[in-house]
């Protein structure tokens, strides 16, 4: 299975802890949400979910939504970036909650970096934009 494959892969695997971090991120209508299965290839962490923002106050607001609706739930974690909000980490350990804006996102490209992570399908969730591939010194001619 390819890390753009969903098939074999549905949201019934996810945690509640990450299904409440999704519905966080969807209620304050985050882009391009995509859930990576990091758990056969990561010592670190079992999942990523990674979102964009339209601006630095609508990231700060996903992750502001997904801290509240989590403490609710006695669930703690780190967050770092919050204040700069162009890519916020949000870490509770089994999974990591990543939120960007569109040009941060398309710079560090998380998702080729771990194009090897199966993709999980979300309800609510788009599937996403494919995005320009980086150029690397092989490509010139």
């Amino acid at each position: 299975m390819t890390g753009t494959d969903c098939t074999g892969r549905e949201a019934e695997t996810l945690t509640t802890e990450i299904s409440l971090a999704i519905e966080a991120v969807l209620d304050k209508k985050a882009l391009d949400l995509v859930v990576l299965d990091l758990r056969k290839i990561s010592s670190f962490t079992d999942y990523f979910v990674i979102c964009s923002g339209t601006s630095i106050r609508q990231t700060q607001a996903i992750s502001d939504a997904v801290e509240e609706r989590l403490r609710k739930e006695r669930v703690r974690g780190r967050v770092e970036g919050h204040a700069e909000g162009e890519w916020i980490l949000m870490d509770y350990g089994d999974f990591l909650v990543h939120i960007f804006t569109q040009a941060r996102r398309d710079y560090f490209d998380l998702e080729r970096l771990w194009g090897d992570a199966p993709r999980i399908a979300v309800p609510g969730g788009a599937e996403p934009v494919r995005r320009r591939r980086r150029r690397t010194a092989s490509d010139t001619p």
